[in-house]
């Protein structure tokens, strides 16, 4: 059936280095191969005891402007970024090194996360990925916005972002939808960044936050478009929103089949989705089904 493969990890180990947006501080990230059903793992390798945290929903918390993890001492910000290069190149197992608590804010983007790993190469291990399949339409809803959740056709994974702040925003209405594999990732969706109002922005350095961070480190968009920048992309807001949903997605902790459209969602929302998705991960593991982890009840989140 679609959807089922091989799992993978890299073939060599990379590193990426940058500064964190909001902590200022200088960050070495160090992807490790490592063996069938290990996951994707998280090491503070600059902490005595070098705790770990399993990328997983369980250890997630979703905030306004990015997705953290914490498991004990082994805490992490800001992951959607790394999280969506693992994910987007089909990468099922790496032992991610990290020598702080906040990962590298790097251009805003995936891009140097999915040039490191694609240079490390890919390794295809000796067990079947456990893909969940999607049998049942879904609406999970939060703060104004919403996630559908329905069956893919074709057995495919497929990701849609509406993006929509109202008729007085700097950033315009648009959308983006792609079927997501490593090709597609790299091309269309890694090197799409961060982004903030001039106004968002402005309100950041007030209060004391991200003062070192300047317009070529992510997108500052004003009503007159990219201060001092350029878009990559006409519609790169909603492409970089597809990004975050495919990261924060993967803290499910499985391959995802269906089709997955947000309107106005962001890191909260998707975390709500990534553990109703992993909760019915878990549901079809404990029963000893045979076939893959299919379906989803008709509930709703307020």
């Amino acid at each position: 059936m679609m959807g089922i493969r091989n799992e993978h990890t890299i073939a060599s180990q990379c590193e990426i280095s940058g500064r964190g947006y909001w902590s200022g501080k200088d960050v070495r990230v160090t992807c490790c191969p490592a063996p069938i059903g290990t996951g994707i793992v998280l090491v503070r390798s600059d902490l005595p005891e070098q705790p770990e945290c399993p990328a997983t929903t369980q250890f997630a918390t979703g905030i306004s402007f990015r997705t953290n993890l914490a498991n004990g001492d082994a805490k992490f910000e800001m992951v959607e970024h790394l999280m969506a290069a693992l994910a987007g190149l089909e990468i099922d197992n790496c032992r991610v090194e990290i020598t702080a608590e906040e990962l590298p804010g790097l251009d805003g983007s995936s891009l140097a996360y999915v040039n490191a790993l694609q240079e490390a190469g890919l390794v295809i291990q000796a067990a079947a990925s456990q893909p969940l399949v999607i049998r049942e339409p879904v609406r999970i809803e939060h703060s104004g916005g919403y996630v559908d959740v329905s069956p893919s056709d074709q057995g495919e994974a497929i990701y849609e972002y509406c993006l929509d702040y109202g008729p007085h925003s700097a950033i315009r209405q648009q959308t983006f939808r792609c079927v997501q594999t490593p090709h597609t990732f790299a091309r269309q969706v890694a090197s799409a960044r961060t982004f903030v109002t001039a106004d968002q922005a402005s309100q950041l350095r007030q209060s004391g936050v991200a003062s070192h961070v300047t317009h070529q480190d992510l997108l500052v968009i004003s009503d007159d478009g990219p201060v001092d920048n350029e878009y990559r992309f006409r519609n790169e807001c909603a492409r970089h929103k597809t990004l975050d949903l495919i990261g924060d997605l993967s803290l499910a902790g499985v391959t995802l089949v269906g089709q997955f459209t947000s309107v106005r969602g962001g890191h909260q929302l998707n975390g709500m989705v990534a553990a109703r998705l992993a909760e019915l991960a878990q549901q079809h593991k404990r029963n000893h089904q045979a076939t893959p982890p299919s379906g989803l009840h008709h509930r709703r989140a307020a």
